[in-house]
């Protein structure tokens, strides 16, 4: 992060109430899971890959020690989207407003092809998932955003490829927004758990209409007020987290 950006970042921090990510940890059919929840109008989300030299950040503890060289922190994060083997998005990714990575309207590799996929849009206090060509055909002014998928919920149905008696199960994480924006609901799976299970927590549980899967198996998860650093050995490609004033 340049050092004007997050000069002027910290200015916008300072006029927003103190808050931090409500994160919990909950059962839903029997399948565990952390759930944060980020309130758009009293704290500040961000995407992060790389340093101004272009070296990927790649882990929470090393992002957390770059913005508090700025007089800023990290709280809640978590891994934001897929990436190729040298942390590139697979998909859509813009970052303060620059673009790194066009969007992507057809198939792509692994799950990023198990369409219909989605963007999470980052607007100055609001949040969206959208549908891929839905996204297109709108053309929102994120100031952020990165596309991943599979959707896992679309306008309040379940993607329609996920099915009940899936035998495919990893450690899942995605994000679902709430009809006004205001509210982004960040989850990771602390077992492994299928796409139908994981669309119908969103769905049926959180009651968000419209929610994207990130990852699955490297998929790792900051929360420090439950004491979870998310620390791995797997180097992340982008992060997003709630950024706020060094205390």
């Amino acid at each position: 992060m340049k050092p004007l950006a997050a000069w002027l970042l910290w200015l916008m921090l300072l006029a927003l109430p103190a808050a931090a990510a409500d994160c919990r940890s909950e059962t839903y059919h029997n399948n565990a899971y952390v759930i944060c929840e980020v309130d758009l109008r009293t704290e500040r989300l961000e995407l992060f890959l790389a340093d101004d030299i272009g070296t990927v950040y790649g882990h929470f503890g090393t992002l957390d020690a770059a913005l508090k060289e700025q007089g800023l922190s990290l709280g809640f994060a978590t891994n934001a989207g897929m990436y190729h083997e040298d942390r590139r998005p697979v998909g859509h990714y813009v970052e303060n407003r620059i673009e790194l990575q066009r969007v992507i309207p057809n198939a792509g590799p692994g799950n990023f092809g198990l369409l219909p996929n989605g963007v999470l849009c980052l607007r100055d206090g609001r949040a969206d998932v959208i549908e891929t060509l839905k996204f297109i055909e709108q053309a929102p002014a994120c100031r952020s955003a990165t596309q991943s998928g599979p959707m896992l919920v679309i306008d309040g149905a379940l993607h329609p490829r996920f099915l009940p008696d899936s035998t495919s199960r990893y450690i899942r994480n995605g994000v679902g927004t709430t009809q006004d924006g205001k509210r982004a609901v960040f989850v990771i799976s602390d077992n492994v758990v299928t796409f139908h299970e994981f669309g119908l927590l969103f769905r049926d549980h959180l009651k968000l209409p419209n929610a994207l899967y990130f990852d699955g198996n490297i998929s790792r998860m900051r929360a420090p007020d439950l004491g979870r650093s998310g620390t791995g050995f797997t180097t992340l490609g982008p992060i997003i987290g709630v950024v706020k004033p060094a205390e």
